[in-house]
């Protein structure tokens, strides 16, 4: 007979807070993927949410930061850059480098705060280098607001960026999280 461990966490309850300076993100989707996924707690397991159209692709790994909670009432999500895409599911150890602030808005709803924290995977070896958005290639931060605005556009929602902030910002924005996840 089988029995369920109910000691473990599930993926959205696991400690956000990875060591000194790093925080761990939980992959959704890879980056090259047509497909979004969405962790389901109650299914402890990855659903798919819905797929882009062809010729587009999330253009870096996409998760969320487990036990914390944004405006959206979801857990923070982060945007991770990472030497190979990583697979969904995977649990990766990242340092904060800034955040694209930004609100969402569903049809016939008000908009509301859905910020994207940016990160660096702390094993990575092609990205290690970056600490803060200054490090960051020219024209990466457009391109990644240029996508979410055209994800959420493909959805029938509205993506407004607001602004690039540090990594300083990222870090408030994180505490906010932790603050909020009760």
């Amino acid at each position: 007979m089988l029995r369920r461990m109910s000691s473990v966490p599930t993926l959205d309850k696991l400690e956000p807070l990875d060591g000194d300076d790093a925080v761990r993100a939980v992959i959704e989707v890879a980056t090259g993927s047509r497909h979004k996924l969405k962790y389901q707690a109650s299914l402890g397991a990855f659903e798919l949410h819905h797929a882009l159209p062809l010729g587009t692709a999330f253009p870096c790994n996409f998760g969320f930061v487990p036990s914390t909670r944004g405006e959206d009432g979801d857990p923070l999500d982060i945007l991770v850059f990472a030497d190979e895409p990583l697979l969904p599911g995977t649990v990766a150890a990242c340092r904060l480098v800034g955040v694209i602030e930004a609100q969402q808005a569903a049809p016939s709803q008000p908009p509301r705060r859905n910020e994207r924290l940016l990160a660096v995977a702390v094993h990575s070896h092609l990205h290690g280098g970056w600490r803060d958005l200054a490090d960051l290639p020219p024209g990466l931060l457009e391109e990644l607001e240029r996508f979410f605005v055209f994800y959420n556009h493909q959805r029938g929602q509205r993506f407004t960026p607001l602004g690039r902030r540090d990594r300083a910002r990222a870090h408030e924005l994180l505490a906010q999280g932790l603050a909020s996840r009760n």
